[in-house]
């Protein structure tokens, strides 16, 4: 798969899955937003890009922090991510954040604009990380931070089965390389390769609870990144890939619904 298709993959799946999003993982994404928000420590009057921000689950808590003398700019593939992001926010009536549509591997700001970079479980969909890191560098201020999130191992996410059963039914790879950041110390590279310091990795374990099959079966094909491939998958493909994917995460059951085991790592850095 070329970059474009990625990105032109990711941008219409991302719109499928935005209605869906916030309900299907809010609470599952909660661990890793709370950690990333609680190394950012934003400061009030911080001017912050929040990268692959989807409907703003960091963003407006961002916005909050930073006070009416800050500001958060908040940035998706999706147009229609960014589409409920600013309804979100005239809804919420918080007059200092602002989606916008934007490549982020190309972001559309001028050189040492921001005080923060954050970017909440998104670096891993991007076809080129180094070069998103890259603009990142670009884009802070001398002494600016950046603060990342992406899943972690393979081996500790076990939801993980829903991209081979899904590459299974299509032809192309829905997330080439999704889970290579999360391995060891990968993700310390692209911000030693950008010319960050101060570089730290940190991993949280945690589990992911669906109250039902049906519940986890929504995030991972109607919330997620496959969203658009099992658009296209006609109801027996549909019924089949769902089967199979219960069947991957059976040892996860409980009395109560699925526990299934997940793992985050945040990396931040220091632009110098």
């Amino acid at each position: 798969m070329t970059p474009e298709l990625q990105k032109r993959v990711q941008r219409y799946g991302w719109d499928k899955a935005s209605k869906y999003y916030e309900d299907c993982w809010e609470e599952q994404l909660k661990p890793a937003h709370e950690s990333l928000l609680k190394i950012a420590n934003a400061n009030v009057g911080d001017k912050i890009l929040d990268v692959a921000a989807g409907t703003g689950l960091i963003s407006f808590p961002l916005a909050n922090k930073v006070s009416h003398s800050g500001q958060v700019f908040a940035t998706d593939i999706s147009e229609e991510m960014v589409k409920l992001g600013n309804e979100l926010a005239l809804l919420q009536k918080t007059e200092n954040i602002t989606f916008k549509q934007m490549d982020a591997e190309n972001i559309d700001f001028e050189n040492n604009t921001f005080d923060l970079i954050t970017c909440a479980l998104g670096l891993m969909y991007f076809p080129n990380p180094d070069a998103s890191i890259s603009e990142f560098f670009r884009v802070l201020k001398p002494g600016g931070r950046a603060i990342v999130a992406v899943w972690g191992s393979r081996k500790k996410c076990g939801w993980s089965e829903i991209f081979p059963i899904v590459d299974a039914r299509v032809k192309t790879d829905v997330c080439p390389m999704f889970f290579n950041l999360g391995e060891k110390e990968i993700l310390k590279y692209p911000f030693e390769n950008s010319g960050f310091i101060d570089i730290s990795i940190h991993k949280i374990e945690t589990k992911l609870i669906y109250s039902s099959a049906e519940e986890a079966c929504d995030a991972s094909f109607l919330g997620g990144p496959v969203a658009m491939a099992y658009s296209k998958f006609d109801e027996k493909t549909k019924k089949e890939a769902r089967i199979e994917y219960i069947n991957s995460i059976e040892p996860y059951k409980t009395n109560n619904g699925y526990e299934i085991p997940g793992e985050f790592v945040i990396g931040s850095a220091v632009k110098n």
